[in-house]
């Protein structure tokens, strides 16, 4: 599926496999073989939270803002890029500051806008022992749901999440207002931008989502009920406030002082790059990784910081962090005075 279906690679193209964790090792070798089958030239490179934990443990300043050489030139060899990332414990980085995590994440950040721009891409979360602990789940439930959200049928329910997609797009800047627990933001968006992905960059699979546009009519707060996930940390009770198209105010009840740091990565950081909303309903439970609760049916999320460019996005910046909005419990979503969510149920088919 990721070879074939998901990146569609080529006779000669090349694809770079990034093995995120020793656990992933089945899947990259299934999909190395599957790659040679396709007729590709596949390379796998091992990475781990473990070696960035060394990295920044023993590393001194100039270091810790290294891009590394060998990822930005995999990007210009790469036709295609893959990556398997294992779960790790989120106790790994607690010791190290705040400042030297954001700093080290925004180098990063410099190889993945590499990636966007020059290869097609796939990110998968592979579930391990670690990855179900920090999910609060048995690894059982935890690969069913796996399996669930990646062998449903894409095809068939990509149709209707297109038809929700097309349904409100237009062609002036839409108002998208949002409530909920502790909620009340406001925020224009490119209405031409809305967009349904399916099998596209992330495997589950499963957004309906736009471009918003950082304007004086961004104002308001957002708290998120589940911790934000960054750079191995949790960062509970996030709220996030702007006025007039400015972040005047970010909070946690932990990590607060990362969070900040975060958001001051670059001049692009503390704005919006990306509003989705979730439609794999093969996807119940949150489980703290980004990449599947996302794309929870019933959630909604927001992205700080770079947007993107295939969909026509303008901010800029070294980080795209995606922050997952529970809405199955209270609140609802207008966009232009149209309720398109509420109490988590999608409703683009009434408008």
């Amino acid at each position: 599926m990721f070879v074939n279906k998901c990146l569609k690679l080529k006779p000669g193209e090349k694809l770079m496999i990034a093995q995120d964790e020793i656990e992933t090792w089945p899947v990259a070798l299934a999909t190395y073989e599957a790659a040679i089958k396709a007729g590709g030239y596949p390379q796998i490179q091992l990475k781990s939270a473990y070696l960035r934990r060394a990295f920044l443990k023993y590393g001194t300043e100039e270091q810790y803002g290294w891009v590394p050489e060998i990822e930005t030139q995999g990007m210009d060899w790469a036709d295609c890029y893959v990556a398997l990332r294992g779960g790790y414990s989120f106790s790994l980085f607690d010791d190290i500051p705040a400042d030297k995590l954001a700093k080290n994440m925004k180098a990063h950040g410099k190889v993945s806008t590499l990636r966007w721009q020059k290869t097609r891409w796939l990110l998968s979360r592979i579930p391990n022992p670690t990855f179900a602990q920090h999910a609060g789940l048995d690894l059982e439930t935890v690969t069913d749901m796996f399996f669930d959200a990646c062998l449903m049928d894409y095809e068939s329910d990509s149709v209707e999440w297109w038809e929700w997609a097309n349904k409100v797009k237009g062609t002036e800047p839409q108002l998208v207002h949002i409530t909920g627990k502790n909620t009340d933001l406001t925020f224009e968006v490119d209405s031409r931008t809305w967009v349904a992905t399916d099998l596209e960059g992330n495997i589950p699979g499963g957004e309906v989502g736009c471009t918003p546009i950082n304007n004086e009519k961004l104002n308001g707060w957002l708290y998120w009920e589940n911790p934000g996930v960054f750079g191995g940390k949790l960062i509970p009770d996030m709220t996030v406030e702007w006025k007039k198209g400015k972040l005047v105010k970010a909070t946690a009840s932990k990590n607060e002082d990362f969070l900040n740091n975060v958001l001051s990565t670059d001049e692009g950081a503390g704005l919006l790059g990306e509003f989705a909303f979730g439609t794999n309903k093969g996807l119940t439970h949150f489980t703290n990784d980004i990449l599947w609760d996302e794309k929870i049916y019933g959630t909604l999320h927001i992205a700080f910081g770079r947007a993107y460019p295939m969909f026509g996005g303008e901010n800029q910046s070294a980080i795209h962090w995606d922050v997952v909005k529970e809405m199955r419990r209270e609140g609802e979503v207008m966009v232009d005075g149209k309720c398109v969510m509420r109490g988590g149920e999608l409703l683009f088919d009434q408008i």
